[in-house]
């Protein structure tokens, strides 16, 4: 006999550490295990102080967070702790951010923070504390697989937070539970006034705790000033169309602040580190069909290996829905995706995440980190 959290105890006897951000998603989490009779311990981690830097609207871990999460936890009537991690969210996500902007990639630093600082060294945390199972907030699913636990898509689509959890190793998944992978964010909402919780109507948060006005190009000059360093402005087809002050200020997609005149709109098209190039051009030129993966996390029954491809779908973008693609790994073991259709902006350092459908309950498969496009390898044979 199990308990709601496929745990072979009482949930009297079944304790469970909850990460408390102080939004509403983590705090009905564990309003929710509370009230189903667990031993919750509520905790709540200081990733970055931003100061007296004013904060832009939504960011998460902002100074009234904590006082949120530990407020929650006074009134559904659990322990509650702060723990500071700003050391290990520094050198665990700030800094390869900063390194992987400087490449002329585009990292998503919360895929990071979920692989280290949460799932790392806060499941760590909360095994020590003799915890069952560590709690989140998430809007996804994870469901009995055998021995393990896969993980899915959640019931409400708008919300799925896979393509920020697909680096999740399979010792962490079998650890970890996301009671609000079934609802939907109304009913979440709904569940919080129902318990007096002050934050039922709080903002949710943008995953974006370091970036205090929205702005990363001003952290990385803070960071890395060597990032000032100008550059050349190049179309495509060679011509130079003018100097930049630094690639932190460019992005792959972008359209606006360009700063050169043309006849045709244009996009950043590549960021070439090495040379602090901008390589700018027409909308098309955004197109790309083939992708190759580094750092690939597998969650799959199956092992990845050498063959002719897999079906999958992907996702190159957190706010697009999964396309069709094939996976395949190459016989010197690289992963590559095969886009059915073209995708637009498409940079290397995003994620892609695989999964086996589409729609809620489609299997999350893993993913890996874009390492290059159709477009960076031709711009690259071109250099050569």
């Amino acid at each position: 006999m199990t308990n709601s959290l496929d745990l072979p105890k009482a949930p009297a006897d079944t304790r469970v550490v909850v990460a408390m951000s102080g939004g509403v998603d983590s705090s009905v989490t564990a309003a929710i295990l509370k009230a189903e009779g667990y031993d919750v311990v509520g905790i709540t981690l200081q990733l970055y102080d931003g100061g007296a830097q004013p904060r832009r609207a939504g960011a998460c871990c902002a100074g009234q967070d904590i006082a949120d999460a530990r407020r929650t936890a006074e009134i559904i009537g659990i322990p509650h702790y702060v723990l500071d991690y700003e050391q290990r969210f520094r050198e665990s996500v700030i800094d390869p951010f900063a390194a992987s902007y400087l490449a002329g990639e585009t990292p998503v630093p919360c895929i990071a923070c979920n692989q280290t600082v949460k799932f790392r060294d806060l499941l760590a945390t909360a095994r020590d504390l003799g915890a069952d199972a560590l709690a989140t907030g998430h809007y996804i699913l994870s469901r009995p697989n055998g021995a393990h636990r896969s993980l899915h898509r959640p019931a409400d689509l708008d919300r799925d937070q896979s393509y920020f959890l697909y680096g999740t190793t399979q010792e962490q998944l079998d650890f970890l539970r996301f009671p609000l992978g079934p609802l939907p964010k109304s009913e979440t909402r709904e569940i919080a006034r129902l318990h007096g919780l002050e934050v039922a109507a709080k903002p949710d948060s943008q995953d974006i705790c370091f970036v205090a006005n929205g702005r990363y190009s001003d952290v990385i000059a803070k960071l890395r000033p060597e990032a000032n360093e100008p550059g050349d402005i190049r179309h495509l087809d060679g011509r130079h169309l003018g100097r930049h002050d630094g690639i932190m200020g460019f992005t792959v997609g972008q359209r606006r602040g360009l700063g050169v005149a043309s006849g045709e709109p244009l996009y950043v098209v590549a960021i070439e580190a090495a040379t602090r190039t901008v390589r700018v051009g027409p909308r098309e030129a955004l197109a790309t069909r083939r992708l190759a993966l580094r750092d690939v996390n597998w969650l799959g029954d199956a092992p990845l290996a050498p063959g002719s491809g897999q079906e999958v779908f992907v996702k190159v973008r957190s706010t697009r829905p999964p396309a069709p693609a094939v996976l395949r790994m190459t016989p010197d073991g690289e992963v590559e995706v095969e886009l059915s259709g073209a995708e637009s902006g498409v940079s290397p350092g995003q994620a892609c995440v695989v999964y086996d459908g589409e729609g809620a309950g489609a299997r999350v498969f893993g993913g890996g980190v874009i390492a290059r496009t159709s477009l960076t390898e031709a711009l690259a044979s071109v250099a050569a």
